[in-house]
């Protein structure tokens, strides 16, 4: 059984991270995946101490509900990571959430992440493609450092109101195909 999980780290339900990650989600169904979507505002997600406990025992020491996250991660072969821009980064409900991916980078985590695939989604208010670019470039270099691949990216300019990006079918439809798309 083939699994996909949206992460949706805007504060924001059926805003437009949701919209699409949704549409993503709901191509991917209907070739065959079962979907799970997490909204990381609803979870208790503390931040990293970098004890690095989790490289000398295998698991971390905070008792919240990244342990959950671990395990769903884990039984995916697709996630797709959505937020939206704040201040030209990712919100910090998904900065967070990466953060606690120190977990995957030890020798014994490493192949638990390892050659899984991973879609981006970034919808963002203005209209200059480069204020999206420190967002893509922290995703790119954190997951391909922890030899993720990378299979799509939805960026979506000039949003700004909840699920405006609905008024874009563009972009919903490629939302969509992209989710089809996936193995």
């Amino acid at each position: 059984m083939k699994k996909i999980l949206g992460v949706i780290g805007s504060p924001r339900k059926k805003g437009n991270t949701h919209v699409l990650v949704s549409q993503i989600l709901s191509g991917a169904e209907s070739q065959g995946f079962v979907q799970d979507q997490v909204f990381l505002n609803d979870l208790h997600i503390e931040e990293c101490i970098g004890c690095h406990a989790c490289w000398k025992i295998g698991s971390c020491v905070k008792q919240d509900d990244m342990n959950i996250l671990y395990q769903k991660i884990l039984e995916s072969q697709v996630i797709v990571f959505g937020t939206p821009v704040y201040w030209y980064g990712p919100t910090a409900l998904m900065k967070g959430f990466i953060d606690r991916f120190v977990y995957y980078n030890c020798p014994q985590n490493r192949p638990k992440i390892k050659g899984k695939c991973a879609v981006i989604v970034i919808p963002f208010e203005e209209q200059d493609m480069k204020a999206v670019n420190p967002v893509i470039d922290f995703f790119e270099t954190s997951l391909n450092y922890l030899e993720m691949n990378i299979v799509g990216k939805i960026i979506v300019p000039g949003v700004t109101l909840r699920g405006e990006v609905k008024n874009k079918p563009e972009h919903l439809e490629k939302a969509y195909h992209l989710g089809k798309s996936l193995k």
